[in-house]
């Protein structure tokens, strides 16, 4: 318990300065964050980073991050998707040319992850593009989500929420997280509410946001699972890796800037 709080205290005197910077320090952190994600996703799959096949897959997941306007300056004419679906060819050729030693399977990994990652994280510099108290609105609803859950996952919890997946985890938990996260959001809303979002829209946002940051969460244990990890990564003591601590994150993000179509 004592590394995992140094180890967040640590990684929030970081990622606070930067986010209230913003500008090149900010993307090239997050770039940095996507890499060390997608690094944690060869290593599941053990494929080395510094291959053809690593390096390639790392720059396509740089160029999804990259706010639009940075890739129509360096690619002239081609949208992501135009180049996402080179990628996806390229990586079927090489299930060919590799006689099948990077399989069809291996290819489906990197493409589902290059998205999920990418994405994810090109939503957070984009929400983070408009102003820190934003970002750190989205990351409120998330973490008041985590602490709930566990902490009324502890006192409460009996009922599984997925036992093959992540069997620590209870409906109770869940409900717990969601509750903690509306309360602590519509006390964060009071001192900032850019978007003027009225009580009832802004429940149903919280509480979406906290349902599908739970959904991200589980879907990285199943993925582990899968895989035969307990964590996705080692880079952060008592935490595991970025992809443990983002995993929530990659999938709000994407939501929150979707809900940002409508209000």
């Amino acid at each position: 318990m004592k590394t995992r709080f140094i180890t967040a205290l640590l990684a929030l005197l970081v990622f606070i300065p930067i986010v209230w910077y913003g500008s090149l320090p900010l993307l090239m952190g997050t770039i940095a964050l996507g890499l060390v994600a997608m690094s944690e996703i060869f290593m599941m799959k053990k494929i080395p980073f510094f291959s053809l096949i690593g390096l390639f897959t790392s720059f396509i997941t740089i160029l999804i991050i990259l706010p639009d306007h940075y890739l129509t300056t360096l690619l002239p004419g081609l949208g992501i998707w135009h180049i996402y679906f080179i990628y996806a060819m390229s990586l079927l050729v090489m299930t060919v040319l590799s006689n099948n030693t990077f399989t069809f399977d291996d290819a489906g990994v990197l493409l589902l992850a290059s998205l999920y990652i990418g994405t994810g994280f090109h939503y957070f510099y984009q929400t983070a593009e408009l102003g820190f108290w934003m970002v750190m609105f989205v990351m409120t609803i998330i973490w008041a989500t985590d602490v709930g859950a566990y902490l009324t996952g502890m006192r409460f919890g009996k009922n599984k929420l997925a036992p093959i997946i992540s069997p620590n985890k209870s409906i109770e938990g869940a409900i717990g997280g969601i509750l903690t996260a509306v309360v602590v959001a519509i006390i964060y809303l009071q001192f900032y509410n850019p978007l003027n979002l009225s009580i009832p829209v802004a429940i149903l946002l919280i509480v979406l946001s906290s349902i599908i940051g739970q959904l991200g969460d589980l879907t990285e244990s199943a993925y582990k699972r899968y895989f035969g990890v307990k964590d996705s990564g080692k880079i952060l003591p008592g935490h595991g890796g970025i992809l443990d601590r983002f995993d929530s994150t990659l999938f709000v993000m994407s939501l929150f800037q979707i809900v940002l179509l409508f209000v």
